[in-house]
């Protein structure tokens, strides 16, 4: 059999999903799904219209049904879908419902095992039962921690013989792997959804399910805390606060030195104010790649400069954060070091050498911990917490990706407002 491609038209906007699935078809695709957001934000008017605009290819829609099995299969056929899909985790009560329904009104079930603890059994359960497909699902809130459905999906293909669906953050590096793995449908959504070409991504997937060749992609790919600073090379603070529900920024700092990007993990100081020993000293204890965060109480005089500046330099350090005072901006400017401060003063304190290193600090109402990731850019200073890096930048890559694609439709003749739909989605 030959592998099936098809989209997750994942949008809350049917415009733009129609647009997308018209991208997706000339690249290839053979199925389109109306997604569980998009249905839940258009209703089966989404299904009515992928069926009017490509009355050849199968609609695939993603109901998520938990109960009421035979009504919403029903009324989900009739708009024109082929495929309706319930969950595994459904009783087998409302998967039989689905399925006679289905038959009934000629379209197919897919039953989506997301979210079963025992796929396996479950799996061997519901083909018994008669469904038509079944998927393994990856959902994306676990795809941002990292997990992955491929292993699943072997274990799966190796104890039915019901065709597989496969979904779960696949790109067109990994959908061959899918195929290897058992998969007679390979479900792609953010590789095509959010790609500002989607006909050029569709058609990468598609060459690389049929050639059994991975294509590289620089996007849409989930990764691990290993491969943290691969991705905050690329992600800005902006993308990192959206991701964060627009949290985890550090107020009130100055762009000391406009245009460095900094990121890299905090070593923390808490010092008084005025007091730089202990802001010094943590540049020796520092390891290649930190970022010193100071907490100097917000106010002057300074406890980090010039001088500072090329020790930091000397050790590769990625920056430094001050909750207090600076001084040499200009040279430190010069020296393109990224350093944020809340005050500039040309007035230094004293080598004191109370405070500490490493203890858990506050910087404007933000708890910051030794090990916490930091980034920098123009737009300011974030804070990741250590034991959230991983889903964080996956996250803040997703950001990425869907403002790629908004882009796109932007610079394609219209404006934020309308692309979006705004005015739709206005609090009543």
């Amino acid at each position: 059999m030959k592998p099936i491609l098809q989209v997750a038209l994942d949008f809350v906007n049917l415009k733009r999903a129609l647009k997308c699935a018209g991208e997706a078809v000339a690249g290839g695709v053979d199925w389109l799904e109306a997604g569980t957001p998009l249905i839940k934000s258009e209703g089966l008017g989404a299904v009515r219209e992928l069926r009017k605009m490509f009355p050849r290819k199968t609609i695939v829609a993603d109901m998520k049904i938990m109960d009421a099995g035979r009504v919403e299969v029903e009324i989900a056929a009739k708009a024109g879908a082929g495929v309706v899909c319930v969950l595994g985790a459904a009783s087998d009560s409302t998967i039989r419902e689905c399925i006679e329904a289905a038959h009934n009104y000629g379209a197919k079930i897919q039953a989506d095992l997301i979210a079963v603890r025992d796929v396996k059994k479950r799996a061997s359960e519901i083909e018994k039962l008669g469904v038509d497909y079944i998927g393994i699902h990856c959902a994306i809130d676990d795809q941002m921690q990292g997990k992955d459905p491929f292993r699943q999906l072997k274990e799966i293909s190796r104890i039915i013989s019901v065709p597989i669906a496969i979904a779960g953050g696949i790109n067109s590096e990994t959908a061959p792997l899918a195929v290897r793995a058992g998969a007679s449908i390979v479900i792609v959504g953010g590789a095509i959804n959010k790609s500002s070409d989607a006909k050029k991504a569709s058609s990468e997937i598609r060459r690389s399910i049929t050639t059994l060749k991975g294509v590289k992609t620089e996007f849409f790919k989930r990764v691990s805390e290993k491969d943290v600073d691969m991705v905050l090379k690329k992600v800005s603070t902006a993308n990192l606060s959206d991701a964060m529900h627009r949290s985890g920024h550090l107020k009130d700092l100055l762009a000391i030195s406009p245009g460095a990007k900094m990121y890299g993990k905090a070593l923390t100081v808490r010092t008084y104010p005025g007091d730089w020993a202990k802001a010094v000293e943590a540049i020796d204890i520092a390891e290649k790649g930190q970022v010193i965060v100071i907490d100097a109480g917000g106010v002057a005089p300074a406890v980090w400069g010039e001088l500072a500046t090329h020790g930091a330099i000397q050790k590769k350090l990625a920056g430094v954060v001050i909750y207090g005072a600076i001084r040499d901006t200009q040279e430190i400017k010069a020296l393109k070091f990224p350093a944020f401060a809340r005050i500039i003063s040309p007035a230094a304190g004293e080598p004191k050498g109370f405070g500490e290193i490493g203890v858990p600090i506050n910087i404007s109402g933000t708890r910051v911990f030794t090990g916490d990731y930091i980034v920098g850019d123009c737009d300011g200073v974030v804070v990741i917490p250590g034991q959230k890096a991983g889903e964080i930048i996956n996250r803040a890559m997703s950001v990425l990706e869907t403002e790629n694609r908004l882009r796109k439709e932007i610079d394609a003749g219209s404006t934020l407002a309308k692309v979006t739909e705004l005015l739709k989605w206005e609090k009543k």
